[in-house]
């Protein structure tokens, strides 16, 4: 009896006190509730859209920044798509500066409600647009570990991207690159440690979030312990809770945490996560709310990466991987393969009560509030004219530039061959992994040979036989040092960044005969595992004409080298292995 007396008391004072709080301002935390923006102006909207129009906001599809004649049927599907079937956003894949600026001002002419232009942007602007700004992948900066240099690749992304009527990017990548045979992560990720990741990826988001533009966190919850493309299938990580939650899932907290307004889904199998046998991540409620929303008190916009992935299409159809995700708890629903036939199912999945209203509005309320936080709801276009002003500018282009070059990291200089005196015999040999490549290293030649002229020049792509390389096998054995330019590019779909069996071999032969050997990677900083023996070991992580010259200031001992390596080479050397070498004028 008691214990009814006390209770009698204590309803009152509780719903007195919660009144109290209300009115006082005080709310009880939501950690599911969208981030805020211009309530008024959203609310409005969806009273008066209909189930067609809320429906197309969910629903993304592709377009190219390139000329193209009104008459073109390509251009005129797209409008359809943004007329017709009211989609949510567009994102952009590749293109010149005034096409893309022109056509996105025109997309935008054709939709009643503004459309969210994104575009993936992992290594600047000019990472899909010609004429903007060109940074490094975010190994680089790994190896730079600098913070400043990420939160500056995050504000010129953001100045250059929204100039061009892109809003969003799909970046930066915080999936933690444990595993070196990565076939599609790889020099995207930071590095192997996730509080190196987490701490560039952070600076990252600052400088574009700053800037004006949506920074995206992926890929959710982690695709960087797989040697398996979900592009072409769909890979298992089956590590357990606590090593996902140490590894993993750490960038991603401290990316929610930094405040970033987006998460990229990963379309990925982890039993340890979904009891469910070979459901992604992608379309697994307990992943994408009860982890993603509800524990980690993610707010912001979740994206699917791309449903026409074999990730998803190998296993599960259109229509039902689109309504799957958007069950899941996803926002945004990403290329899938007919954006018509996934809005039509999705129509359908709302009248007969398979998806709830509730559900639809839910996402379509955190679509629409992102797009007032850009401010499209009051400005949607973007001019011309000033783009001659900012893409660019020597400000943007210098800042790449320092980026590229404090990445550079000297693994391996035996007998301190580097720097390389002028009246040595040098071979250098081009070998490219990708087939149709032939000539990878241009660049890198004809800067070296106007430094050290007394070099002799070789190329071998995926296609070359075998006698090109005992031609360049043949001088190699009079030279007094071979360089061996390694390219491979990282491609979806690809299913690897190593390297050709036949050019391994090749190195191999060359120490095995006694010549002293440099390689020089452009890509995975992995090759040494392949040939140990050499004599130096360069990484620049990617192949541009930046990466090439540099290169061979390096090599002519012009500039300092000065980069860390942000993996570990197993067997060989830690992370954070690096040897300083300093411009030759000053090593004398």
């Amino acid at each position: 009896m008691r214990s009814i007396r006390v209770w009698k008391w204590l309803i009152p004072t509780i719903i007195v006190g919660i009144l109290l709080g209300c009115a006082a301002g005080v709310k009880v935390k939501d950690e599911t509730a969208p981030l805020p923006g211009d309530r008024r102006w959203v609310e409005k909207t969806i009273r008066n859209m209909t189930l067609d129009e809320k429906v197309g906001q969910l629903v993304v599809a592709r377009y190219s920044g390139e000329f193209f004649n009104y008459d073109s049927p390509y251009l005129k599907n797209l409008e359809a798509l943004v007329k017709k079937y009211h989609l949510g956003g567009l994102i952009l894949f590749g293109g010149e500066a005034l096409e893309t600026a022109y056509f996105t001002n025109h997309f935008q002419k054709l939709a009643k409600i503004p459309l969210l232009i994104a575009s993936d942007l992992e290594r600047g602007a000019g990472n899909q647009v010609t004429g903007a700004t060109l940074f490094p992948p975010l190994m680089a900066l790994g190896a730079a570990d600098s913070e400043e240099l990420a939160y500056e690749m995050g504000r010129v992304t953001a100045i250059e991207g929204r100039a061009l009527g892109i809003h969003m990017t799909y970046a930066p990548v915080v999936d933690v690159n444990i595993n070196p045979d990565n076939p599609i992560i790889n020099t995207r990720s930071v590095g192997e440690d996730p509080e190196q990741v987490a701490r560039i990826a952070r600076a990252f988001i600052r400088g574009c979030q700053g800037s004006g533009m949506m920074a995206t966190a992926k890929h959710f919850p982690g695709h960087g312990d797989t040697d398996q493309d979900s592009h072409s299938l769909l890979p298992v990580i089956r590590a357990d809770e606590e090593r996902l939650n140490r590894v993993e899932l750490h960038p991603f907290r401290v990316a929610i945490e930094a405040g970033v307004e987006s998460v990229m889904t990963a379309h990925l199998y982890i039993p340890a996560l979904e009891p469910e046998e070979g459901l992604p991540a992608t379309l697994s409620p307990r992943i994408m709310t009860d982890l993603l929303r509800k524990q980690m008190g993610f707010r912001g916009l979740i994206v699917t990466d791309a449903l026409e992935m074999r990730g998803i299409t190998g296993y599960f159809g259109d229509e039902e991987a689109a309504l799957r995700a958007l069950k899941a708890g996803v926002d945004l629903l990403l290329l899938p393969l007919d954006p018509v036939k996934v809005i039509e199912h999705l129509k359908q999945a709302v009248r007969n009560g398979e998806l709830p209203v509730s559900r639809l509005e839910e996402s379509l309320r955190r679509v629409l509030l992102a797009k007032t936080r850009l401010g499209l709801h009051r400005q949607r276009f973007v001019s011309l004219e000033r783009l001659p002003l900012i893409l660019g500018k020597q400000e943007f282009r210098d800042t790449a530039r320092k980026a590229f070059a404090s990445a550079m990291t000297l693994v391996k200089n035996d007998n301190n061959l580097l720097p390389i005196k002028k009246d040595k015999k040098i071979v250098l040999m081009s070998l490219s992994s990708d087939p149709g490549d032939y000539f990878a290293g241009r660049r890198l030649a004809s800067e070296l040979v106007n430094r050290l002229p007394a070099t002799r020049v070789f190329y071998a792509d995926g296609d070359t036989g075998r006698e090109r390389l005992t031609e360049a096998m043949s001088a190699s054995l009079s030279a007094d040092l071979v360089v061996a330019a390694l390219f491979s590019s990282l491609r979806s779909g690809k299913g690897t960044v190593d390297l050709e069996p036949v050019q391994v071999e090749f190195i191999r032969q060359l120490k095995a005969a006694g010549v002293r050997v440099v390689a020089l990677s452009f890509g995975s900083p992995y090759f040494l595992r392949h040939f140990p023996e050499i004599d130096g070991y360069l990484c620049f992580y990617r192949n541009t004409p930046e990466t090439q010259e540099l290169a061979a200031l390096a090599l002519a001992g012009e500039i300092r080298i000065s980069g860390r390596l942000p993996v570990s080479l197993p067997g060989l050397y830690p992370r954070g292995h690096g040897l300083i070498l300093e411009k030759f004028e000053e090593a004398k």
